[in-house]
Formats: C-alpha cells, sequence, structure tokens
C-alpha cells in the first residue's frame, strides 16, 4: 500500500503518488498495489499545515482510529480496516510542510521480529533515501499505535516512511527521489520485473532533537536544511517585531539538520529545527 496527503500541504508526497499511477503498468506489476493519494483533502484545499481543519487534528497521530470518533478519527478507523489489514507491505509517505525546510529522509522503525525487520529494512535501504532514522521508540499497544505505519507494523506488517520536498514547493528532483525510490522498492519486493538500486552505506539516524521557541518572535535562520552543525552552534536569531535579539538558538548536539523552521513567525513551542545524532555504526 503507498498512503500519502496525511498532511495536505506536503505537496511533493501527493504529486508523487500521481505520478507513480501514471509510471505503474498494471500488466507489469505481480500482486495489488494500493493507492491513496491524498487523505486530508480539506488541509490541501484550504492550505492548512499539520491538521485536518475540521477538527484541528493531525491525520498521522490517531491510529487506529475510532468509527464514531471525529472526522480524522473515523479517517483513521477507515485506513486501518480497508488499508492495513488488506496490505502485506506499506510506505507512508510525507515532506516538509509549508512551514519547514527539510532534507530528504526516511524512517525505519525495528520491531525484534526477525524476518519483518529483515523485510523492512531491505525496503528503506531500497527506496534510496540517504539518511534513515531508526525509529524504536514507538507504541506496541495495537489499540494505541498513533501512526500509520507504527499502525501497519504493529500488525506484522513491514512498513516505512519517507519524506522529501520542503515548504510549499514542487521540485522535479523532490518528486524522482520518491517516485524512483517507490519503483526501486517494489523491485525489492518482486512486485515489478527488473533489480533495485539500494542505497550503500546510508547516514543512518539514532536519535532526533528537537529545537523549540521560548515565545513569539520573528525568526533569521544561519543554517540550512541538510547542514551538519556542532553542539553550541548557533542555528539562528529570534527578535521581537521591533527588530531586539531576543534569542540565539543553539544546536543541543552534534548532528545534521533535518528540517529548519522556513517562514519568519514564531510562536511559543513552535519547532525551530529538527536535528538528528548519526549512529555509531550501522544498525
Amino acid at each position: 500500500a503507498l498512503v500519502s496527503g496525511a498532511h495536505g500541504t506536503e505537496y511533493v508526497s501527493i504529486i508523487a503518488i500521481e505520478k507513480i499511477i501514471a509510471a505503474l503498468d498494471p500488466a507489469q506489476v505481480t500482486g495489488t498495489v494500493i493507492l491513496v493519494q491524498l487523505i486530508n483533502i480539506q488541509s490541501f484545499e484550504q492550505k492548512v499545515p499539520h491538521v485536518n481543519p475540521i477538527d484541528n487534528k493531525s491525520m498521522n497521530r490517531f491510529y487506529p482510529g475510532k468509527p464514531d470518533g471525529t472526522q480524522t478519527e473515523r479517517a483513521s478507523y477507515l485506513i486501518t480496516k480497508e488499508i492495513v489489514d488488506r496490505c502485506d507491505y506499506l510506505i507512508d509517505y510525507h515532506g516538509g510542510d509549508l512551514d519547514e525546510s527539510l532534507r530528504p529522509y526516511a524512517y525505519w522503525g525495528p520491531t525484534g521480529r526477525e524476518a519483518q525487520d529483515h523485510t523492512s529494512k531491505e525496503m528503506v535501504l531500497a527506496f534510496g533515501l540517504d539518511h534513515i532514522i531508526i525509529w524504536r521508540e514507538r507504541p506496541t499497544d495495537p489499540a494505541a499505535t498513533r501512526y500509520l505505519d507504527n499502525t501497519a507494523s504493529v500488525h506484522g506488517k513491514p512498513s516505512i516512511v519517507v519524506e522529501a520536498g520542503h515548504a510549499g514547493t514542487v521540485e522535479s528532483d523532490d518528486v524522482a527521489l520518491l517516485v524512483n525510490g517507490t519503483l526501486s522498492t517494489m523491485r525489492a519486493l518482486k512486485m515489478l520485473p527488473g533489480d533495485s538500486h539500494p542505497i550503500e552505506n546510508p547516514v543512518w539516524i539514532e536519535k532526533l532533537v528537537d529545537v523549540l521557541a521560548d515565545g513569539p518572535g520573528i525568526w533569521y535562520p544561519l543554517v540550512k536544511r541538510g547542514t551538519y552543525v556542532s553542539a553550541g552552534m548557533k542555528l539562528g536569531i529570534i527578535t521581537d517585531y521591533v527588530g531586539k535579539v531576543i534569542a540565539e538558538p543553539r544546536a543541543p548536539v552534534s548532528a545534521v539538520v533535518l528540517h529548519v523552521n522556513a517562514v519568519p513567525s514564531l510562536k511559543k513551542g513552535d519547532n525551530i529545527a529538527d536535528l538528528g545524532v548519526p549512529a555509531a555504526k550501522a544498525p
């Protein structure tokens, strides 16, 4: 199953699924491909980042959902029943939202189940994104799986998350990463003829560190997505509304900038940057 558009302004992931639909020749496909291009239609149409504007909930935080809940909870329940329960493998597509300047990366969540982990690792390597987050700390209660790919994983189905695109843009290179990665993964799973093209020696990320805003202000970044920073390095400057510097956020760890806030607007608690700490060795 290929599922996109939980966040309706992560445009690259949505356009990539459209391109994949056009690229697939049913006569060449072994098995069945289940595609969901756009879960969060209201977010897409109204240009609202992060949440479903109908109930103000993220459409990737309420799995496995409820049949009698809010719209987001009902949609999550439907996807669990109609997509997760029917598929053998799942890829969840995301990217940088309207306010996120993001470098491409993937998530791989080991479960401790050897066969499942072998297959999901094969999938994430075949996809080809060169930074991979090892996502170990995830809910294991089937009644509170929270995330789509984790729902599939808890159900015993190998799954990965892939991210590309940034700040409302649709650049051809980002779209190509997701399209080509999908086709390569399908070849690895023997759903398409030909050989996959797995990434060799990717950067494995063992820890994520969020840098949050202490209060409102105007954000002036000093680093770009994909930059490697040392602990203590200044990430940017925050001023008040008359230009006085009120904060100079610094990197708490040595890491790669997976995404950085892409717009000047800040309020208390906003994510200024998401930093990934590379693992000492591959898993």
